[in-house]
Protein backbone atom coordinates (compact mmCIF):
# COMPACT_ATOMS: atom_id res chain seq x y z
CA UNK A 1 0.00 0.00 0.00
CA UNK A 2 1.00 3.88 -0.46
CA UNK A 3 1.59 6.20 2.26
CA UNK A 4 2.28 10.02 1.57
CA UNK A 5 3.44 11.87 3.91
CA UNK A 6 5.26 15.48 3.76
CA UNK A 7 8.37 16.45 5.78
CA UNK A 8 7.12 19.79 6.40
CA UNK A 9 4.35 18.23 8.22
CA UNK A 10 7.50 17.12 11.02
CA UNK A 11 9.08 20.16 10.91
CA UNK A 12 6.54 22.48 11.69
CA UNK A 13 5.26 20.73 14.63
CA UNK A 14 8.69 20.59 16.24
CA UNK A 15 9.70 24.27 15.57
CA UNK A 16 6.13 25.92 15.84
CA UNK A 17 3.75 25.63 18.33
CA UNK A 18 0.94 27.61 16.82
CA UNK A 19 0.38 26.41 12.69
CA UNK A 20 -3.25 25.85 11.04
CA UNK A 21 -4.28 22.78 10.44
CA UNK A 22 -3.52 20.71 6.89
CA UNK A 23 -5.27 18.21 4.60
CA UNK A 24 -5.52 16.58 1.13
CA UNK A 25 -7.02 14.38 -1.03
CA UNK A 26 -5.16 12.68 -3.64
CA UNK A 27 -6.31 10.58 -6.29
CA UNK A 28 -3.51 8.27 -8.00
CA UNK A 29 -3.68 6.08 -11.29
CA UNK A 30 -0.90 3.01 -11.99
CA UNK A 31 -0.84 2.37 -15.29
CA UNK A 32 0.84 -0.81 -15.09
CA UNK A 33 -1.11 -2.41 -12.51
CA UNK A 34 -4.77 -0.81 -13.57
CA UNK A 35 -5.24 0.52 -10.21
CA UNK A 36 -6.00 4.17 -8.95
CA UNK A 37 -5.76 4.86 -5.29
CA UNK A 38 -7.42 7.90 -3.27
CA UNK A 39 -5.68 9.12 -0.33
CA UNK A 40 -6.74 11.76 2.63
CA UNK A 41 -4.29 12.85 5.13
CA UNK A 42 -4.84 15.13 7.95
CA UNK A 43 -1.88 16.55 10.15
CA UNK A 44 -2.92 19.22 13.30
CA UNK A 45 -0.06 20.41 15.24
CA UNK A 46 -0.07 22.06 19.06
CA UNK A 47 1.50 23.17 21.95
CA UNK A 48 2.88 19.28 22.68
CA UNK A 49 3.90 17.85 19.44
CA UNK A 50 1.45 17.14 16.05
CA UNK A 51 -1.59 14.28 14.90
CA UNK A 52 -1.19 13.04 11.76
CA UNK A 53 -3.26 10.47 9.83
CA UNK A 54 -3.67 8.85 6.62
CA UNK A 55 -6.16 6.53 4.74
CA UNK A 56 -5.87 4.64 1.35
CA UNK A 57 -8.05 2.64 -0.51
CA UNK A 58 -7.57 1.05 -3.70
CA UNK A 59 -9.79 0.57 -6.72
CA UNK A 60 -9.64 -1.96 -9.33
CA UNK A 61 -12.16 -0.90 -10.32
CA UNK A 62 -14.40 -1.39 -7.10
CA UNK A 63 -12.61 -0.87 -3.78
CA UNK A 64 -10.22 -3.60 -3.06
CA UNK A 65 -7.60 -2.57 -0.40
CA UNK A 66 -7.21 -0.24 2.76
CA UNK A 67 -4.95 0.90 4.79
CA UNK A 68 -4.12 3.86 7.15
CA UNK A 69 -1.47 4.95 9.64
CA UNK A 70 -1.80 7.46 12.42
CA UNK A 71 0.87 8.92 14.32
CA UNK A 72 1.71 11.21 16.71
CA UNK A 73 5.03 13.62 17.63
CA UNK A 74 5.67 14.48 20.96
CA UNK A 75 7.51 17.77 21.42
CA UNK A 76 6.84 19.51 25.02
CA UNK A 77 10.24 21.32 24.10
CA UNK A 78 9.27 23.65 21.07
CA UNK A 79 11.26 26.71 22.91
CA UNK A 80 14.95 24.60 23.76
CA UNK A 81 17.58 24.12 21.66
CA UNK A 82 16.60 20.40 21.38
CA UNK A 83 13.34 21.11 19.23
CA UNK A 84 14.61 19.29 16.43
CA UNK A 85 13.95 15.89 18.25
CA UNK A 86 10.59 14.59 18.52
CA UNK A 87 9.41 11.23 20.34
CA UNK A 88 7.47 9.37 17.64
CA UNK A 89 4.66 6.84 18.43
CA UNK A 90 2.78 5.55 15.47
CA UNK A 91 0.15 2.55 14.45
CA UNK A 92 -0.73 1.17 10.85
CA UNK A 93 -2.71 -1.71 9.28
CA UNK A 94 -4.90 -2.21 6.30
CA UNK A 95 -6.05 -5.63 4.37
CA UNK A 96 -7.22 -6.08 0.72
CA UNK A 97 -8.98 -8.95 -1.01
CA UNK A 98 -6.34 -10.85 -2.02
CA UNK A 99 -3.99 -11.08 1.05
CA UNK A 100 -6.43 -10.73 3.56
CA UNK A 101 -5.88 -8.78 6.59
CA UNK A 102 -1.98 -7.29 7.22
CA UNK A 103 -0.05 -7.54 10.01
CA UNK A 104 -0.56 -4.53 12.84
CA UNK A 105 2.38 -2.49 13.34
CA UNK A 106 3.35 -0.04 16.59
CA UNK A 107 6.22 1.65 16.26
CA UNK A 108 8.11 3.87 18.62
CA UNK A 109 11.13 5.96 18.47
CA UNK A 110 12.99 9.41 17.49
CA UNK A 111 12.44 11.57 14.80
CA UNK A 112 14.92 14.12 13.68
CA UNK A 113 13.88 16.97 11.78
CA UNK A 114 15.10 20.16 9.59
CA UNK A 115 14.90 22.90 7.71
CA UNK A 116 15.79 25.48 5.15
CA UNK A 117 15.90 28.75 6.52
CA UNK A 118 12.89 29.90 3.94
CA UNK A 119 11.27 26.61 4.90
CA UNK A 120 11.39 25.56 1.30
CA UNK A 121 13.55 22.67 1.93
CA UNK A 122 12.50 20.39 4.79
CA UNK A 123 13.65 17.01 5.60
CA UNK A 124 13.13 14.55 8.70
CA UNK A 125 14.46 11.31 9.83
CA UNK A 126 13.19 8.70 12.23
CA UNK A 127 14.74 5.86 13.79
CA UNK A 128 11.85 3.16 15.15
CA UNK A 129 11.28 -0.37 17.20
CA UNK A 130 8.23 -1.68 15.01
CA UNK A 131 6.14 -4.52 16.65
CA UNK A 132 4.58 -6.82 14.56
CA UNK A 133 2.71 -9.09 16.56
CA UNK A 134 2.66 -12.80 15.42
CA UNK A 135 5.31 -12.57 12.89
CA UNK A 136 7.16 -15.68 12.03
CA UNK A 137 11.07 -15.25 10.96
CA UNK A 138 12.51 -17.38 8.39
CA UNK A 139 14.10 -19.74 10.68
CA UNK A 140 10.33 -20.36 11.91
CA UNK A 141 11.02 -18.93 15.44
CA UNK A 142 8.61 -15.47 16.82
CA UNK A 143 9.88 -12.25 15.09
CA UNK A 144 7.73 -10.14 16.88
CA UNK A 145 10.71 -7.44 17.46
CA UNK A 146 11.93 -5.55 14.52
CA UNK A 147 12.76 -1.97 13.27
CA UNK A 148 12.27 0.69 10.63
CA UNK A 149 13.97 3.61 9.63
CA UNK A 150 12.09 6.35 7.78
CA UNK A 151 13.42 9.35 5.55
CA UNK A 152 10.79 12.05 4.71
CA UNK A 153 11.19 15.27 2.56
CA UNK A 154 9.32 18.12 0.95
CA UNK A 155 11.52 20.79 -1.51
CA UNK A 156 10.09 23.69 -3.30
CA UNK A 157 11.78 24.85 -6.36
CA UNK A 158 10.79 28.14 -8.82
CA UNK A 159 8.97 30.37 -6.11
CA UNK A 160 6.79 26.89 -5.17
CA UNK A 161 5.75 26.72 -8.80
CA UNK A 162 7.34 22.85 -8.23
CA UNK A 163 7.17 20.94 -5.24
CA UNK A 164 9.66 17.43 -4.82
CA UNK A 165 8.37 15.07 -2.01
CA UNK A 166 7.96 12.01 -0.20
CA UNK A 167 9.42 9.61 1.89
CA UNK A 168 11.39 6.54 2.18
CA UNK A 169 11.08 3.53 4.63
CA UNK A 170 13.45 0.79 5.52
CA UNK A 171 12.00 -2.15 7.97
CA UNK A 172 12.63 -6.04 8.56
CA UNK A 173 9.10 -8.09 8.73
CA UNK A 174 9.68 -11.31 7.78
CA UNK A 175 8.00 -13.11 4.38
CA UNK A 176 8.80 -16.43 4.93
CA UNK A 177 6.48 -17.18 1.27
CA UNK A 178 8.90 -14.91 -0.52
CA UNK A 179 12.32 -15.62 1.97
CA UNK A 180 13.12 -12.27 2.50
CA UNK A 181 13.03 -10.35 6.15
CA UNK A 182 14.11 -6.95 4.67
CA UNK A 183 12.12 -4.10 2.44
CA UNK A 184 12.50 -1.28 1.02
CA UNK A 185 9.81 1.18 -0.51
CA UNK A 186 10.31 4.82 -1.36
CA UNK A 187 7.49 7.17 -2.95
CA UNK A 188 8.98 10.18 -4.58
CA UNK A 189 6.19 12.53 -6.17
CA UNK A 190 6.68 15.55 -8.32
CA UNK A 191 3.74 18.43 -8.34
CA UNK A 192 3.00 21.29 -10.56
CA UNK A 193 1.34 24.01 -8.48
CA UNK A 194 -1.42 25.71 -9.99
CA UNK A 195 -2.61 27.87 -7.45
CA UNK A 196 0.74 29.78 -9.06
CA UNK A 197 -1.24 30.51 -11.94
CA UNK A 198 -2.77 34.25 -12.10
CA UNK A 199 -6.87 33.72 -11.25
CA UNK A 200 -6.08 30.55 -9.95
CA UNK A 201 -4.89 31.64 -6.41
CA UNK A 202 -7.34 29.99 -4.26
CA UNK A 203 -7.46 26.80 -6.24
CA UNK A 204 -4.88 24.73 -4.24
CA UNK A 205 -4.92 22.04 -6.62
CA UNK A 206 -1.73 20.27 -8.17
CA UNK A 207 -1.01 17.75 -10.66
CA UNK A 208 2.17 15.50 -11.05
CA UNK A 209 3.02 11.69 -10.62
CA UNK A 210 4.73 9.68 -8.20
CA UNK A 211 6.97 6.50 -8.28
CA UNK A 212 6.89 3.75 -6.25
CA UNK A 213 10.18 2.34 -5.88
CA UNK A 214 10.67 -1.28 -4.24
CA UNK A 215 12.62 -3.93 -2.91
CA UNK A 216 10.58 -6.73 -1.62
CA UNK A 217 7.22 -5.72 -0.80
CA UNK A 218 4.63 -5.83 -3.45
CA UNK A 219 6.53 -8.97 -4.59
CA UNK A 220 10.21 -10.52 -4.60
CA UNK A 221 12.21 -8.12 -6.12
CA UNK A 222 12.70 -5.25 -7.04
CA UNK A 223 9.95 -3.08 -8.47
CA UNK A 224 8.78 0.05 -10.05
CA UNK A 225 5.46 1.16 -10.34
CA UNK A 226 5.07 5.10 -12.01
CA UNK A 227 1.33 6.77 -11.51
CA UNK A 228 -0.78 9.95 -12.79
CA UNK A 229 -2.17 11.80 -10.10
CA UNK A 230 -3.80 15.14 -9.01
CA UNK A 231 -3.99 16.60 -5.51
CA UNK A 232 -6.25 19.43 -3.97
CA UNK A 233 -5.08 20.57 -0.47
CA UNK A 234 -7.92 22.24 2.10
Amino acid sequence: MKKYIFALFVVLASSVATTAMAQNVQLHYDHGRGVATSTVEMFRPDSGGSTFFFVDLDYSPKVSGAYWEISREFNFWQESSLNWLSAHVEYNGGMNTAAGSFNNAILCGLTYSGHSKDWSKTWSLSAMYKAIPGTVGLDGKKQDHNFQITGVWNLDFFDHWISFNGFADFWREARIWQGTQYIFIAEPQLWVNLNKLDGWEKVNLSVGSEVELSYNFAGKGFQVYPTVALKYVF
